[in-house]
């Protein structure tokens, strides 16, 4: 007879809240003693799409839940080990019966990862019970009723966190079990821009946009500085967990009940759903970490150029708009959704380079990385799904519609910010005379232009429309159309 103390496990991964978390409720909800655990894995510390900002990040919404859990006596259990290393320690205190995680719509390591936990539990007769996360669905093969699914879990009312007494572990007993692993040092720069981990952090970005940030929503969201404040600023909470979909979404459904500016409420509202959307796709179609979609692009060859791409990552290209882009997002882990299309754009088409080769560099830098957005919106970009308007973007025209005034080109290239504004656009254009009087040196201060505009665009654009007429891009088209185009339920 197995005389252990019984203990039910939450395995956290990317949901790391304690509200609305319906891994730790359904938990709660057995009466068994409970133990909530995170775990630095080494596959994940050592894969090329993370970065030390998410590390931080994941570190400061982990002091976060603790601060939280402190008055019950509790704490997360933090290691840093391989999973089922962490299972095996436990097993040998504790009679481990129920598992509780979220479904993780994440890179093929994760994936591969669950598989192995997944036979783990089956063979050491443990029940792991996993929920559905942000409303995405697994196993679906095509869209037929996801909507009314996805529609079903928002109308959900967010779940509270509230532990019977004694329920969750106790930080004497967590400390005895630390004993025999290594603990990460969750300590985090005090000095980085970077936005800050943890759900109270989360919560104060997302009040003050339902408050006074809002109404500028939509006239803003392109903007490559005005959108910084305009827009909610909440992605990297949605996408680490610190806040569900669900809730954002229930705070604006009731602010819009009152508000003068429901079109504003109702666009971010939209892009809630959108953003379901997008990890659903990837979730149906795992493929799209490494190739196309659309496998009639598969042909699509393009030759790696290391000069542009150290250019493109630096924010040397010679357009300042790209380059200020890149040199914020490098610094800062944000850009605004057009500028992140923008970039992407000028790498896969005026650079003529594979997205591939984009994907651990951006992934890397976005604060708010999410693997089922990340993956899906590259090909998007690059025009290799078949069943989306293909887009190239102008840098220029891009620049002086939303930059006008050369705000935000002047605050990260600070090389050009005596440069009259005009100019400051397409400093390549400046007459000697100019580049005399302000002692600017284009070459030595500020880099020529890496490629033409025109030509390069022209290239790819001949090249990517005459690949949507092959017969392979078309039947591919079809497919991928009929498996993810939204469909009401009947």
């Amino acid at each position: 007879m197995n005389t252990k103390p019984e203990l039910h496990v939450v395995w956290l991964k990317r949901d790391l809240r304690l509200q609305d978390n319906e891994a730790i409720y359904n938990a709660l909800a057995t009466g068994k003693q409970v133990l909530i655990i995170y775990s630095f894995e080494p596959i994940l510390l050592n894969d090329p799409h993370y970065s030390e900002r998410h590390w931080n990040f994941i570190k400061e919404s982990l002091v976060d839940i603790n601060h939280h859990l402190k008055p019950y006596n509790s704490k997360v259990f933090i290691a840093q080990s391989n999973i089922i290393a962490v299972f095996n320690q436990l097993l040998s205190k504790y009679r481990i019966t129920k598992v509780f995680s979220h479904q993780e719509t994440g890179i093929l390591v994760t994936y591969e990862r669950d598989k192995n936990f997944e036979r783990f539990c089956k063979n050491n007769l443990i029940t792991w019970v996993e929920n559905i996360n942000n409303g995405v669905q697994r196993g679906l093969k095509n869209r037929d009723n996801w909507m009314a699914l996805c529609n079903s879990y928002f109308e959900i009312t967010p779940l509270n966190f509230a532990p019977n007494a004694n329920q969750l572990l106790s930080i004497p007993e967590i400390e005895a079990i630390e004993a025999h692993f290594k603990i990460p040092d969750l300590t985090t720069p005090s000095n980085a821009i970077f936005q800050k981990g943890g759900r109270t952090m989360g919560l104060k970005y997302l009040n003050s946009f339902f408050k006074e940030r809002y109404p500028n929503y939509m006239q803003h969201i392109s903007k490559p500085e005005l959108s910084r404040s305009s827009c909610s600023r909440i992605s990297p909470y949605i996408a680490w967990g610190n806040l569900s979909i669900r809730e954002v979404y229930a705070q604006a459904f009731h602010l819009k009940k009152t508000s003068k500016h429901k079109k504003a409420l109702e666009a971010f509202m939209s892009r809630l759903q959108w953003q379901s959307h997008f990890v659903q796709k990837f979730e149906m179609e795992h493929t799209m970490e490494e190739a196309s979609i659309n496998k009639g692009f598969h042909k699509l060859k393009k030759s790696i150029s290391q000069d542009y791409l150290k250019a493109w990552k630096t924010g040397t290209t010679g357009y300042p708009i790209i380059d200020a882009c890149m040199r914020c997002l490098n610094e800062t882990g944000y850009l605004n959704f057009r500028m992140r299309a923008l970039v992407v754009s000028f790498l896969t088409h005026n650079l003529w380079q594979p997205w591939q080769e984009a994907t651990t560099h951006l992934s890397q830098m976005f604060l708010d990385f999410e693997p089922g957005i990340h993956f899906p919106q590259l090909q998007m970009q690059a025009g290799e799904t078949g069943i989306n308007m293909l887009r190239i973007y102008n840098p220029i025209k891009n620049s002086l519609e939303h930059d006008p005034d050369a705000r935000f080109i002047k605050k990260w290239l600070p090389e050009l910010k005596n440069i009259e504004t005009p100019f400051a656009h397409q400093p390549y254009l400046m007459t000697p005379l100019e580049k005399q009087f302000l002692n600017f040196k284009l070459g030595v201060d500020y880099p020529y232009p890496i490629v033409e505009l025109e030509s390069t665009r022209k290239k790819a654009s001949d090249v990517l429309w005459n690949l949507r007429k092959n017969k392979k891009v078309l039947n591919e088209s079809e497919r991928i159309l009929k498996k993810h185009t939204l469909k009401k339920s009947k």
